[in-house]
């Protein structure tokens, strides 16, 4: 053989195996990845991360013999807990792979989080200083990593089809033993083609948790994918996907069919007879379907605009308001801002005017061109919350007008982009002073003891004053800006809920909040109320008095809470060392420990036992007003529903918020 030819195999040979070599480096990025640092990092080389790298090479191993593994290893502080679940068509040695390459792939992504969870194609695999076991809960999100693709010309016949198939394989997965928790189908959509389907729960819950997990995940995929034809849910417990081509390995555990109603194929029957039998008013009969076929478009087309949650609605540069029915009414009170002027306020979102970064999205310093400051919230499109949170804002803060609430002075709405544009609060956030050690020195007792009051008012003014009743459901020290002369004002209103005038408690089955400022009855039962903001204060006030966060705080070996510490030392007398000393130096200790008591009575665990907001305000207000005794407050207020011990024995997760990633296609 010749130089040329050896030259031209070789040239060949290494042409294949770099195209192998990309190919296997895509393969192995994650879906997704959730690093929480709620509850700090992790030194190198420290006990924990010692017991974290001996519990993936545990998961890497023991995985693969089942599909699905959790264990702990060390104790105290240092232990660690973690959760491995393979995809229900994998093979033992795709397994391992996966949670091998996902094992690598979480400690370099999630460098030094304490709580960490990784999805890849075949695997999922997390870690927790907190002990998830045992523990239900459930929120959705979505990423745009494939967004768009293939938008569907009759999303209404297409969600009908994957609905039903998906809706069917998550019962067997729930409560067909034998399966695992792990179901695949398909449904004939056209004489040629065909969709498909995937759904999958952790086997450590319960099957009416898992079936619970299912559909509040199909509720997601809808809320995202409606108009697609594909999409994919990830989350701690429960995974769900549909593809108009077959996506899995192995054999299908259902193959369905569709059945449309009698009264369409009767109706269907009726019109074939008419035409043949009334040939002679065949255009009578096609004009009345052109207007039958064009009341349905519109009627889907309508249907549509309200999915797509009123996108559509937002192109003309006009005045506009959102009725609570969802509708579009015209107001001058709320001024449309055009993303130009925007963009120029915050010099193109430059990172330089970062502030700060939420849940739903980031917030910006801009400049409008008359020279006033505004603070500009560009809410994320990785969250279909983020929309949720957008209408919200509109609908009730656009409307409320107090002096501890933040003013929302303006909108914007272009494609993607959702905006909404706030006065500007020069010192920022309530939790840089009460957590960062050089802010602290900067609040006095006095100034402390006012911004109480203010979150105290306006959050009176939410539940008695306003035209509406409504609940907050995430008030923390993030969530409380303050201005120039540190007056607080309450922000963030995405998540709260408008009650009827006579209404006094609702439940929901979506919890949405911040561990460690939720309601026990909120967290564990989804139970709702004006009572459930008065815990979420009380929890401020004691952080704010303490200089201490809740989250975490069984970390200093105090206490299991920063609650419990509280209690602990109030019924030893020692109240004072609760309090940090910078404000005992500045402050009146009878008037601190007041507060320390009125902090107590709102965290108590009974909702019936805590006082309103309106009784709070006279309580700080009034020293001639006796505040009563407090009761043993509630431990426990993570964002976590606890399910019954299962002999298999791995759980859920205690996050902030339990993370559910969909991709549309």
């Amino acid at each position: 053989m010749d130089r040329f030819s050896l030259c031209a195999i070789f040239i060949l040979v290494l042409s294949v195996c770099t195209i192998c070599s990309v190919s296997n480096v895509h393969a192995v990025e994650p879906l997704s990845t959730l690093c929480s640092y709620q509850y700090g990092n992790y030194s190198a080389n420290s006990t924990f991360e010692n017991n974290l790298k001996l519990l993936l090479q545990s998961l890497t191993s023991n995985t693969p013999i089942t599909g699905f593994n959790d264990t702990s290893v060390g104790n105290s502080t240092a232990q660690v807990y973690g959760q491995a679940l393979c995809r229900g068509d994998t093979n033992s040695t795709e397994c391992r792979d996966c949670v091998k390459i996902a094992a690598q792939g979480i400690m370099s992504q999630c460098n030094k989080s304490l709580d960490a969870l990784i999805w890849y194609e075949r695997c999922q695999v997390r870690y927790s200083v907190m002990n998830f076991f045992s523990l239900m809960v459930y929120t959705g999100k979505y990423t745009d990593s494939n967004y768009p693709r293939n938008v569907t010309a009759n999303p209404a016949r297409l969600y009908s089809h994957w609905i039903y198939m998906m809706t069917n394989i998550s019962g067997e997965a729930a409560f067909d033993p034998s399966l695992q928790m792990f179901a695949t189908g398909v449904v004939n959509f056209t004489a040629s083609r065909a969709i498909y389907g995937l759904v999958q729960c952790t086997r450590d819950i319960s099957a009416s948790d898992c079936n619970s997990c299912l559909r509040q995940a199909l509720g997601d995929l809808r809320t995202c994918c409606y108009t697609r034809e594909g999409g994919m849910i990830l989350s701690r417990n429960c995974n769900v996907r549909f593809e108009h081509y077959q996506f899995y390995n192995g054999p299908v555990t259902s193959v369905l069919t569709y059945h449309y109603s009698e009264g369409n194929r009767w109706k269907k029957w009726i019109i074939v007879l008419v035409l043949c039998v009334l040939g002679s008013v065949s255009f009578v009969v096609i004009g009345y379907c052109a207007v039958f076929f064009s009341r349905r478009r519109k009627d889907e087309f309508d249907d549509e605009r309200s999915r797509s949650a009123l996108f559509h609605d937002y192109a003309a540069p006009v005045g506009v308001a959102i009725t609570e029915a969802g509708d579009l009414v015209s107001s001058d009170e709320l001024p449309f801002m055009d993303l130009t002027i925007v963009k120029a306020a915050t010099d193109d979102f430059s990172s330089s005017n970062k502030l700060g970064q939420g849940g739903f999205g980031a917030v910006y310093k801009g400049v409008l061109s008359d020279g006033t400051e505004v603070a500009v919230k560009r809410l994320s499109r990785k969250s279909w919350q983020g929309l949720e949170e957008f209408k919200n804002e509109v609908m009730l803060i656009g409307r409320l007008k107090h002096r501890n609430l933040v003013r929302l002075i303006g909108w914007g709405m272009e494609g993607d982009e959702k905006l909404l544009i706030y006065e500007f609060m020069p010192n920022r956030s309530l939790d840089i002073f009460i957590f960062d050690p050089e802010k602290r020195t900067e609040l006095d007792w006095r100034t402390c003891y006012l911004i109480l009051d203010g979150i105290a008012r306006g959050l009176v003014y939410l539940h008695e004053d306003s035209r509406h009743k409504i609940i907050h459901r995430d008030l923390k020290p993030s969530n409380v800006l303050l201005d120039c002369g540190m007056e607080a004002k309450i922000s963030d209103f995405g998540m709260a809920r408008i009650f009827g005038e006579k209404q006094i408690t609702a439940n929901t089955k979506r919890v949405v909040g911040t561990y460690g400022y939720m309601a026990p009855e909120y967290a564990m039962g989804g139970h709702f109320s004006v009572k459930s903001d008065v815990f979420s204060f009380g929890v401020v006030m004691l952080e704010i008095i303490s200089g201490k966060r809740n989250n975490g705080f069984y970390l200093t070996e105090l206490a299991q809470t920063l609650l419990a510490y509280a209690w602990k030392l109030w019924q030893e007398g020692k109240e004072l060392e609760f309090v940090d000393p910078s404000l005992l130096d500045s402050g009146s200790t009878s008037e601190i420990v007041r507060c320390v008591q009125i902090g107590l009575l709102c965290v108590q665990e009974d909702p019936a036992d805590r006082p309103t907001m309106s009784e709070v305000v006279t309580l700080l207000g009034s020293e001639m007003r006796i505040p009563p005794e407090p009761k043993q407050p509630a431990y426990s207020v993570g964002r976590v529903v606890p399910v019954p011990d299962q002999s298999s024995g791995t759980g859920h997760s205690a996050n902030e918020m339990t993370a559910s990633t969909i991709f549309p296609r």
